[in-house]
């Protein structure tokens, strides 16, 4: 029986995502960025997040051999920020609203969260790998707006209603 990989993709696409961009050192350039739809909270004790990269990723080595990376998550104005970023081929920052962090990798401009994380460890699984990072500091920025998603495809954004 042969697997269905694009309808798969479909399929996991019904799972609706926040949209996140990595940032990190890389040698040929002063810091790369990547994003991803696959950032998560590992554990509050020890305070541990991951996401995952395709390790065919040109990208990939730079944030394997990483000491660490800062995690921006998006809100809805950074589409196109989203976008340049997921592109193969598209990883400087140049031009884009940029904060600095202590821990060197710079952030996202009106970022909803920023995380500064040490590289805890990585994992093969696949033809992606899983980084794990334990979280240094953070900041939350409740008056950057909506969150930028993701589902089947597409970018979308949430209401800014109270929770019922």
């Amino acid at each position: 029986m042969d697997f269905d990989i694009k309808g798969f993709r479909d399929a996991m696409g019904a799972f609706p995502t926040g949209i996140a961009v990595m940032t990190a050192a890389a040698e040929e350039m002063s810091h790369i960025g990547i994003t991803v739809n696959s950032f998560t909270s590992v554990s509050l004790e020890p305070p541990l997040v991951l996401w995952c990269i395709d390790r065919r990723s040109r990208r990939y080595p730079h944030f394997a051999q990483a000491s660490g990376f800062t995690v921006s998550i998006l809100a809805s104005g950074h589409r196109e920020v989203s976008a340049r970023l997921a592109r193969a081929g598209e990883h400087n920052l140049d031009g884009i609203a940029l904060i600095p962090t202590e821990l060197g990798p710079p952030a996202l401009a009106d970022s909803l969260a920023v995380f500064e994380c040490a590289r805890e460890s990585v994992q093969e699984a696949g033809d992606h790998a899983i980084l794990i990072g334990r979280v240094l500091r953070f900041a939350r920025h409740d008056a950057a707006g909506a969150p930028l998603v993701y589902f089947r495809g597409r970018y979308g954004a949430l209401a800014q209603d109270d929770p019922v």
